[in-house]
């Protein structure tokens, strides 16, 4: 199946019935230094790191009680609270199944469900410090409908963000090439005190991943548009 190529790369022979873009993405996995850690050091997918490293950045986590994880699956990112935020009361959310975590409560639904943000507000039980989105919305290879799709998750989660953060809480959400929009960018700074957009060194050179991140929420009076 595999064998060594130059600099200790390994290389992965394509086998019978496998795709060419199969071979190529588990020849990546393979050699990923990113994959092999995650291995070594317990967590369930590489994307921990990308948490990590916005965390070593942004101090997400510093002093976090109530934490809500959009798009849980496979966990990396509940996993990476809960050892750096011991004491914090998670809630994740997925469609795809999801393997407990110590800890966390998962919820198997859709987050675009009309009950769903009702469910995780009573599953939390408090207000919350700070909302993780690593959605994505499935792709289909048209750039531009591939960004819509994605935003719209996006400005769901600053709905429910604007419900659900208490005063000063933060909400980091996946966004592709290009950022958030100027029109979203503009309601996230009504509502936030600082909006940066940021893409870890996790994040796969290749990949069209960014993150915004909007810290210092200001409350529902300080966020409302006056104008």
């Amino acid at each position: 199946m595999r064998g060594s190529g130059s600099g200790g790369r390994t290389r992965v022979k394509t086998a019978r019935g496998r795709k060419v873009g199969s071979t190529k993405w588990l020849e990546r996995q393979l050699n990923d230094p990113y994959v092999r850690r995650a291995k070594a050091e317990g967590y369930r997918s590489r994307a921990a790191y990308k948490l990590l490293e916005l965390d070593e950045r942004f101090s997400l986590l510093r002093g976090v009680n109530y934490v809500v994880d959009l798009g849980i699956a496979p966990g990396g990112w509940s996993q990476v609270v809960r050892r750096r935020a011991s004491g914090a009361k998670i809630v994740g959310i997925d469609l795809l199944p999801t393997d407990p975590i110590d800890g966390v409560e998962i919820l198997l639904m859709d987050f675009m469900a009309d009950e769903a943000p009702g469910q995780l507000r009573e599953a939390l039980g408090g207000q919350a410090d700070l909302i993780l989105s690593d959605m994505a919305a499935n792709t289909v290879g048209h750039p531009q409908t591939d960004h819509l799709r994605t935003m719209g998750l996006v400005e769901a989660g600053l709905e429910f963000a604007v419900e659900m953060l208490r005063p000063g809480g933060a909400y980091v959400a996946k966004v592709l090439a290009g950022g958030a929009d100027n029109a979203l960018v503009a309601t996230l700074k009504r509502h936030f005190t600082t909006v940066k957009h940021a893409k870890p060194p996790a994040s796969r050179k290749g990949s069209s991943e960014w993150y915004v991140v909007a810290q210092g929420y200001k409350g529902r009076e300080g966020g409302t548009d006056r104008s």
